[in-house]
């Protein structure tokens, strides 16, 4: 008798440590915390579009988890591209436009001449933006390119860090013997620190 009452028991905490079980594996799998939504616009529109390594929709929306993701871009004919950044609670919003390195590319750009123009625009855009960041982090920029008295001063890409497309090296041609201490004067004469830029030293002719 008292093995019958405890058999609905017994089944009723079977079926409770599944649904547990199940329940704890849906949470496992999407990751727990909480979910923004990431909002895609894509140039060319065809283009591949991986979200940490998988496949989404070029355009549209897709849910994301809060935290750091990468995004990349890629199609024949383009110049792949890939971003990443760190999500919040925000919606977010992001394009990914790719610019033509071939004459495949090109081809696709002479055919869609409205996207073209979209892509263009942006590129101006984020331009604007890469030159607004360097200057507030490299002020020295405000008096490139210089010629001084025994010395000329420009810019390139960083030499100690080549793939950071917002690092420069401050490039100082020098002339005669007294170039350097003159190019030395003119970086102290603005308060500029001279260890704290990322000097190439070249001797002029």
């Amino acid at each position: 008798m008292l093995d019958e009452n405890r058999r609905p028991f017994m089944i009723g905490v079977v079926v409770l440590a599944v649904v547990l079980i199940v329940i704890g594996g849906v949470v496992l799998f999407h990751g727990g915390g909480s979910e923004t939504t990431l909002t895609v616009q894509s140039i060319p529109n065809d283009l591949t579009l991986k979200l940490d390594g998988h496949e989404i929709p070029a355009n549209g929306e897709v849910k994301i988890k809060e935290g750091k993701h990468t995004l990349e871009g890629s199609r024949r004919g383009f110049q792949s591209y890939t971003q990443t950044f760190t999500s919040g609670s925000d919606r977010l919003s992001y394009k990914m436009f790719l610019y033509a390195n071939s004459a495949e590319g090109r081809e696709w750009a002479k055919n869609n001449p409205e996207q073209q123009r979209e892509a263009e625009a942006e590129a101006g855009r984020r331009y604007d933006e890469v030159q607004a960041r360097l200057k507030q982090k490299y002020p020295i920029l405000s008096q490139l390119p210089y010629v001084g008295d025994g010395f000329q001063a420009t810019y390139t890409k960083s030499k100690s860090d080549p793939t950071n497309p917002e690092a420069i090296s401050i490039v100082i041609e020098v002339f005669g013997p007294q170039g350097r201490t003159k190019a030395l004067q003119w970086i102290n004469g603005y308060g500029w620190d001279i260890d704290t830029l990322d000097v190439i030293w070249t001797t002029g002719k």
